[in-house]
């Protein structure tokens, strides 16, 4: 979408009150931060994720708790299409966050996914530098399903031993897209995925190692 058609959405008024955000702002927030480094510490393990939010759809509560979270005047936000054509979200995150909302998916801090089977390129996203490999995108996710009985195993640091990892709706090519992300380390992006009430996380270090990666 051109800079012009996502400034004319995010522009047009809003029919509804704002949405609130987090009853008690510091410690939730402080809760939902510790869920999300957890999360990607640990690849792959499921954890929960509980927040009372109800923000505009289709931005979920998971979504919108990680974006509160995370989230500041100095991360740019790109949001997936779903997310822009409902002027209501970008509203809510602004005035939650004071985070700016970019057009443009290589200027992301975070990036927030409705519809995460038609996610991007990871390469569409920051990768960071070897001089600074923390200036990468990190990838919210929100999807249908969460599993460790199946997917593709992973390794790495944080995994004592392979751990299987299953999410969707993804994109048909999402291993492979994992398998590029890791070589490339210490530069990539890290991935977050929610779906209600859970968390999970993979970092650029974690590695797919089942048959599934040839897929």
């Amino acid at each position: 979408m051109a800079r012009a058609s996502v400034d004319a959405a995010l522009a047009r008024p809003l029919t509804r009150p704002l949405a609130r955000g987090f009853p008690d702002p510091v410690h939730d927030a402080q809760g939902v931060f510790r869920a999300a480094m957890e999360a990607l510490s640990r690849p792959g393990r499921i954890g929960p994720l509980v927040t009372a939010l109800a923000p505009p759809a289709p931005l979920t509560p998971e979504l919108a708790a990680l974006a509160l979270a995370l989230v500041d005047a100095d991360t740019p936000v790109w949001l997936d299409a779903p997310l822009r054509a409902e002027p209501a979200v970008a509203a809510f995150l602004r005035f939650h966050t004071g985070a700016p909302i970019v057009a443009e998916p290589e200027r992301a801090t975070f990036a927030l996914i409705a519809d995460p089977a038609r996610c991007p390129a990871f390469t569409a996203f920051a990768q960071g530098t070897l001089a600074h490999p923390d200036a990468s995108a990190t990838l919210i996710l929100a999807v249908e399903t969460l599993s460790n009985d199946a997917g593709p195993a992973f390794a790495g640091p944080g995994l004592r031993e392979a751990t299987r990892f299953g999410a969707g709706p993804l994109p048909a090519d999402w291993v492979a897209r994992l398998v590029a992300n890791q070589a490339g380390f210490p530069q990539g992006i890290d991935l977050l995925f929610v779906a209600p009430g859970r968390l999970a996380g993979l970092p650029r270090s974690a590695r797919p190692v089942a048959p599934e990666v040839s897929s």
